[in-house]
């Protein structure tokens, strides 16, 4: 049973905060924008590609993992809860967990509202007597969850190793936000990715059809519509470095010829070789996610890896 609770955003209004993300990226040295302006509806679909992609390893490994270990997840979850998911997307995972914890509601949040309402209806369809209630927003400002759902034991479900695209600060301000949202007694499955070789890395990153390129690329393009910009589409290319240091992969928009452009009326300008910094996707080793977890205020009970230690699912309580 779908019950909406908000409306998508018009198509032709300007999101305030894109065009200040955008505009004050842009003009920093380096340059680098949030990576949670690449999901509009095209954005979305693209990254529904990068998961089908042979080398992108994380959906896959995750997704199994969902499907495997369904009865472990129904002794330690337990049944009745909330699932609130942040950055639904498509929900495909979800299914997975929603049969094994047998929940009262679920809860997606996405600021994407037209792909989230369209994955909405798909998994009311899939589950006819569970309340779905999508709510459309960014999970990282205040949110507030819909009513239907007051005094429900609730349970956080944050696929995808999402939590790697934040600096570590503000991963734990997240968690931490998670926190106070989803109130005592509360549960949070989180996805996490792991440290391993760079060369598998950077194939996840910078795969051979060029998919992630075109993701990376609709930024531009977006910008380009949205905010009356004029960046040359052939201008930039993309890549994909492993930063060791930081244990993190980047993605960067690069200038390939020096540039000059406009965006909501500001002028801007790029030396070849110049990038702008999209995207870091940090991976953690088992201590390291730990410490976070607890940094966030939740402590880690449960967790289940692949055979490869690609990836691993942690569940934690709100401490």
């Amino acid at each position: 049973m779908l019950l909406t609770q908000d409306p998508p955003r018009a198509g032709h209004e300007i999101d305030p905060a894109f065009r200040r993300d955008i505009l004050d990226g842009l003009s920093h040295i380096p340059k680098a924008t949030p990576p949670l302006w690449f999901y509009d509806r095209r954005g979305s679909e693209l990254f529904e590609a990068i998961t089908d992609l042979p080398e992108y390893y994380p959906t896959r490994t995750e997704t199994a993992l969902l499907e495997r270990c369904g009865d472990e997840f129904a002794e330690a979850i337990g049944p009745g809860r909330a699932v609130i998911e942040f950055g639904a997307g498509s929900a495909r995972k979800t299914p997975h967990l929603l049969r094994a914890v047998d929940p009262a509601a679920y809860v997606p949040i996405d600021i994407s509202g037209d792909f989230l309402h369209l994955s909405s209806r798909a998994l009311s369809s899939a589950f006819p007597d569970l309340p779905v209630l999508p709510l459309v927003g960014d999970f990282h400002q205040e949110l507030t969850l819909p009513a239907a759902i007051a005094g429900q034991p609730r349970l956080g479900f944050f696929p995808g190793s999402t939590v790697g695209n934040m600096e570590p600060d503000a991963a734990v301000n997240l968690l931490r936000a998670m926190r106070r949202l989803l109130e005592d007694g509360a549960m949070l499955l989180i996805g996490m990715d792991r440290i391993k070789d760079e060369r598998r890395l950077i194939a996840a990153y910078d795969d051979a059809a060029g998919v992630t390129a075109d993701f990376n690329l609709n930024l531009v393009a977006r910008i380009n519509r949205e905010l009356d910009g004029d960046l040359p589409l052939d201008g930039f290319a993309h890549r994909a470095i492993w930063n060791d240091d930081k244990a993190r992969i980047e993605m960067h928009l690069q200038a390939v010829r020096p540039l000059h452009f406009h965006v909501a009326g500001q002028c801007f300008n790029m030396a070849a070789g110049e990038t702008i910094h999209t995207e870091s996707s940090h991976k953690y080793g088992p201590r390291d996610a730990r410490l976070l977890l607890r940094a966030g205020g939740w402590e880690p009970v449960r967790e289940w890896s692949d055979e490869e230690g690609l990836f691993s699912l942690i569940l934690a309580e709100a401490a």
